[in-house]
Formats: structure tokens, sequence, C-alpha cells
């Protein structure tokens, strides 16, 4: 299990920049750098959306796409700490795993 801190604040699972998901996913199959890649879990939430009765998780499963990430074994992150970005995020593609180092 990795440890995961994430800013962008306008998922709904997003809570004091942690997530509230047990497990995400990470896209960037041909990623060579951390802007080919994004956390398709993201969902924007709505206005009425409240994470109040949701918990962050401090270890979560991160099922990863991106190939040439050093982190990548057999579609999983092994990173200690992974950390997402998009803090202007209105959809998945405007978020990157800023942990990715391409192999």
């Amino acid at each position: 299990m990795t440890s995961l801190g994430c800013n962008a604040k306008s998922c709904e699972h997003n809570k004091d920049y942690c997530c509230c998901l047990s497990s995400i996913k990470v896209e960037g199959h041909d990623a060579c750098n951390c802007d080919n890649t994004c956390c398709s879990s993201y969902d924007e939430a709505s206005e009425s959306a409240t994470n109040s009765a949701k918990s962050p998780k401090l270890n979560l499963s991160i099922a990863c796409e991106a190939d040439n990430c050093i982190y990548n074994e057999d579609k999983l992150c092994n990173a200690d700490h992974v950390d997402i970005s998009g803090i202007c995020a209105t959809d998945a593609d405007e978020t990157v795993c800023s942990t990715f180092t391409c192999k």
C-alpha cells in the first residue's frame, strides 16, 4: 500500500489533501514524463457534494498504466509515497502523477 497526497481539491474524493478512495488508477500508458499521466479516478465534486462522511485513506492501492515509470511493477505502483497534482483540475486529464519517474 502506498501513501498518497493529492492537491486536486475539486475532486469529490479529496479531503484534507488526501484521497477517500481505497484505490485509484493512474493512466499514462506511453508516458515519458508526469504531464503524460493522470488520475483516472478523479471525479469533479458537484456543488451539493460533501466529503464530510468520507474519511481519508492513509494508504491505498494504486493501479498504474504508466509502463515507463520506475515505480510500476506489474501494473501496480510500488512507490512509498505518491503525489497527485491538479490544483485547478476540472477533469481527470488536468491531473498528473507528480511521482512519475521515467525508466
